[in-house]
């Protein structure tokens, strides 16, 4: 496989990429901007009602992040004018035909001139309503793909997906694809159409009870961790995105076609600069939940690896993948972009290097004073934490609810949100236990091929790094990531 010049590929090219506004998309295009001037035209899809609000958007979300600095410095005072000229803005939404794309001039320019078509647009949350979910993960993935279908130009299509499509498998998890209907627990009868029509008639039927904004959404979440579980998923994002993959395989015709599944995605390596990072992450909000003194105990394996990958290398592999299966063959590779292969790190390992760094550095809290860290609790099974829960709260809740009727309800109150918080924290446990204690390494065979490639015959290697093996995981946490996430997204 000979790859020739990275700089090159990207000299010239019409690059179509959907969810400009997402974390790894901001960091595309920033890399892309920086390192290739000369790239003909960025396409920025942006889920907006109009080009007034997609501008808006641009300006609020993205070029105005800390993350542009670099490239506003180098382009100084052309940095107005360079972004008007290889950016166009594109209103639209991925969960209707031909990306919801209004404007006809436009849509008809994208498919005569696009190379390249990226597709990031999704929503992450673990808990989030079927309906949504489904829309953008599932639906928007074969919406995206029939897109790129009519792209007269189009070299490549990419599709990101995640690594925990494979649910709570252990052990290797191979870069294999996903055929239609195929589940993780041999239940028989997936089907997306049908999955669709479930929806729908959820729907309708909460609306013709009058049921209330906040009653549909509570029943549209549990709907989606139902139907996730009965075929072996254990949320509703991981289930949606396989199903996604599925249509991606499934309609993609004649198209050259990569799917990139990262693992958890951490703040940047090196670039632009280190420790850029933005969102809530799990292991974020657990640094930041523990230096903070409100994480009292963790829930899991500390002995179980955690899959970390910094987001600049996963922006490399996207753009060596393009580079390495630009083609008008058809065909489909699948990269697994994360660490436990090549350079794993354990929960144990964080548990370490949190206490060290919040011991050194202390959180400072509303009052101005240091938070003082110690070891947490662990508890190594569900069992033991159903134990604490019961101890700690569900006795007490129940001393409660006993005064409560005994004073007529005069600590109703109290009651109900202590009651609320419980089933939170257990709903939030449910959700988030298969990866507390994951006990799967990612194969990464096409990636390490890629980066064999890249290694032997990319001219920019250096430029477009995405080995986990340089990463020394003390350093990166003592000095990149926890300093990164306390500045750009708890400050």
């Amino acid at each position: 496989m000979e790859l020739g010049s990275g700089l090159q590929f990207l000299d010239s090219k019409s690059i179509l990429v959907i969810g400009a506004a997402g974390f790894l998309a901001k960091i595309l295009v920033e890399k892309i901007l920086r390192v290739q001037p000369s790239v003909k035209k960025l396409y920025l899809l942006l889920r907006a009602a109009d080009h007034k609000s997609a501008v808006h958007r641009l300006h609020n979300e993205i070029i105005g992040k800390d993350l542009f600095r670099v490239l506003k410095e180098k382009c100084g005072k052309n940095f107005g004018s360079f972004i008007s000229e290889k950016i166009t803005l594109v209103p639209g939404d991925i969960s209707h035909e031909d990306l919801g794309i209004k404007d006809s001039t436009l849509l008809q320019e994208i498919l005569n001139e696009v190379d390249v078509v990226v597709n990031l647009a999704a929503t992450t949350n673990f808990d989030e309503r079927y309906d949504v979910s489904f829309g953008l993960n599932t639906f928007g993935a074969k919406f995206v793909a029939d897109f790129a279908k009519k792209c007269v130009k189009l070299k490549v299509l990419v599709h990101i997906s995640t690594a925990y499509v494979s649910g709570e498998r252990a052990g290797l998890i191979l870069e294999n694809p996903y055929s239609m209907g195929e589940t993780l627990n041999g239940v028989s009868g997936l089907d997306v159409d049908v999955e669709k029509k479930i929806i729908e008639q959820k729907l309708n039927e909460l609306r013709a009870q009058g049921a209330s904004d906040t009653e549909i959404s509570r029943a549209m979440k549990d709907l989606g961790i139902q139907r996730a579980r009965l075929y072996g998923w254990p949320n509703t994002y991981v289930f949606t995105k396989a199903m996604g993959e599925m249509l991606v395989g499934e309609v993609k015709g004649t198209l050259s076609t990569v799917v990139i599944r990262p693992t958890i995605i951490t703040s940047t390596f090196k670039e632009p600069f280190p420790g850029w990072a933005e969102g809530f992450r799990t292991i974020d909000s657990l640094a930041i939940g523990y230096a903070q003194g409100k994480l009292t105990f963790f829930l899991g394996d500390l002995d179980s690896v955690v899959d970390l990958i910094p987001a600049d290398m996963v922006v490399n592999a996207m753009i060596v993948a393009m580079i390495a299966n630009e083609s008008n063959q058809p065909s489909e590779t699948i990269y697994q972009v994360g660490s436990s292969m090549r350079n794993p790190v354990k929960y144990g390992d964080l548990q370490d290097l949190g206490y060290r760094y919040f011991s050194k550095k202390p959180w400072i809290n509303k009052n101005g004073k240091p938070v003082i860290v110690g070891k947490i609790r662990v508890m190594d099974s569900m069992a033991s934490f159903h134990r604490y829960m019961a101890l700690r709260y569900l006795l007490p809740l129940k001393g409660l609810e006993l005064a409560n009727t005994a004073f007529c309800h005069f600590f109703q109150g109290v009651y109900g949100d202590l009651s609320r918080k419980i089933n939170f924290v257990t709903r939030m446990v449910d959700i988030y236990r298969p990866y507390l204690f994951f006990d799967a390494i990612f194969d990464d065979i096409n990636t390490e091929k890629l980066r064999m490639a890249a290694r032997s015959s990319l001219e920019e290697n250096d430029m477009f790094y995405f080995d986990p093996k340089c990463i020394d995981w003390d350093d990166y946490f003592m000095n990149i990531h926890i300093p990164g996430i306390v500045k750009y997204i708890f400050k």
